[in-house]
């Protein structure tokens, strides 16, 4: 029985040890004073590009609309959005260097997960009607962004109606 205490003893001894850790101080603050430019010119800039949004990013700005409309709970493009659907489909065979992300959304109501499912079959129908007028598949990508990303904030029904769309984003 002996070296049995003998060893709780040993055992407790180690424990109460290493609880006993070295502190490390805290480290001395610095004095950091911000440069402002630290240092860095713009010499050997042409000055081409002065910071702004370029309308390179969206080429068919002010020519094309950019958003097509759903009805609550549809991906079936309405009739009246398919001639701009067409437009597209026209500039981008004209214009086989560019590309174009379709970005599905819908409205609030929903689950989040069936939400999201609405933005993509809403994508994937603009594009399917993008290819049956000769886009080439390269030329589109859709991502659905369901509920997440809404233009109408109220709880009305034109709230509702400016977030079930899909964008075109060149």
């Amino acid at each position: 029985m002996s070296y049995f205490k003998l060893f709780a003893v040993a055992a407790a001894m180690f424990l109460l040890a290493g609880c006993t850790g070295n502190t490390v101080p805290d480290p001395e603050p610095t004095d950091t004073t911000y440069d402002g430019d630290a240092g860095a010119t713009t010499d050997g800039m042409d000055g081409g590009v002065d910071g702004s949004l370029d309308p390179i990013d969206d080429p068919f700005a002010g020519e094309l609309g950019m958003v097509i409309y759903f009805e609550f709970d549809s991906s079936e493009v309405r009739a009246v959005d398919q001639d701009l659907v067409a437009r597209h489909a026209m500039q981008l065979t004209s214009n086989p260097g560019y590309q174009v992300r379709l970005e599905g959304h819908a409205d609030e109501r929903g689950s989040r997960e069936y939400n999201i499912g609405l933005g993509e079959r809403r994508a994937q129908a603009v594009r399917q009607m993008l290819l049956i007028q000769g886009v080439s598949p390269d030329q589109i990508s859709t991502v659905s962004f369901g509920e997440e990303r809404p233009v109408g904030f109220g709880s009305s029904e034109s709230d509702y109606a400016q977030n079930r769309r899909v964008e075109f984003k060149y």
